[in-house]
């Protein structure tokens, strides 16, 4: 029986056998993480959510986490600032996927992890690039629901997550007022999530804007995207600048592609090499 045929009778698994804990960043914002399976000697898979998702709604929910440890791997997932479990500060200042990306590498350091492989969703796949960009540490890398957008715009898609419609989305009392389709079904999958509207506000307003230097990547990198993702277009384009990048395109859009067997499925076919 296949790994991904059996994450059902993980998902259980994968809600109690949870070893939550928390650390202090450098900036003394307390962020949540989560580890499933042994600390033995095989590379730790670690787990970034996107925006206004969770720990548990991006990867336990979805059955990824489950999935993983159905094959045999341990897990390291993060609740971003502003997120889940971890402190919901409202300056923007706090905010954005490059301080972010601190707070990864200062988890993995304070586990005094050696070697792992990531996997990051929109937003945690940008805060996954530029951890990939620096840390030498990394030897198989996953960013999902992004694409050339990466190359356009520095980070998540602009162009269709406009800052600015993004945050009044995220402040109004009024969400029958938000007119693009994108930011408001990420306005009632915060609502769905219990997410701090404003905290969400604060990072939407620091979204990252900047040339993530992807030819500095050295791990092996799948691009793996929902066909109908408006956030993540063409995302060959995306695969084509990093040199070890590949692409796969799996159904569904943005919120429903993380679901799909196809995605989980693709994701441990390469994560097993």
């Amino acid at each position: 029986m296949s790994a991904l045929s059996r994450k059902i009778d993980y998902q259980d698994v994968a809600t109690t056998s949870a070893r939550p804990g928390s650390f202090v960043t450098d900036d003394g914002i307390r962020v949540s993480f989560f580890r499933w399976g042994t600390d033995d000697t095989r590379i730790p898979v670690t787990l970034h959510h996107g925006f206004a998702a969770s720990t548990e709604a991006n990867w336990v929910g979805t059955g990824v986490v489950a999935a993983l440890l159905a094959a045999g791997r341990s897990v390291i997932s993060i609740d971003a600032r502003g997120h889940g479990q971890s402190d919901k500060p409202h300056d923007a200042d706090r905010y954005g996927e490059a301080r972010m990306a601190r707070d990864l590498v200062g988890l993995l350091d304070h586990l005094e992890v050696g070697e792992f492989d990531l996997f990051g969703y929109s937003m945690g796949a940008i805060v996954s690039l530029i951890v990939a960009s620096e840390d030498t540490r990394l030897r198989h890398l996953i960013v999902g629901g992004i694409g050339e957008g990466v190359l356009a715009t520095g980070g998540v898609d602009l162009r269709v997550m406009d800052r600015d419609a993004v945050v009044a989305a995220m402040l109004t009392d009024d969400p029958s007022t938000i007119a693009a389709p994108d930011v408001a079904a990420f306005r009632l999958f915060a609502e769905s999530t219990g997410c701090d509207l404003k905290a969400l506000a604060a990072q939407a307003s620091r979204m990252f804007d900047q040339v993530i230097p992807l030819n500095r990547i050295a791990a092996a990198c799948l691009v793996l995207a929902g066909e109908k993702d408006t956030l993540a277009i063409h995302p060959e384009q995306l695969a084509a600048a990093i040199p070890r990048g590949r692409c796969i395109k799996v159904p569904g859009d943005h919120l429903g592609a993380v679901r799909q067997p196809q995605f989980i499925a693709a994701a441990l076919e390469f994560l097993g090499h």
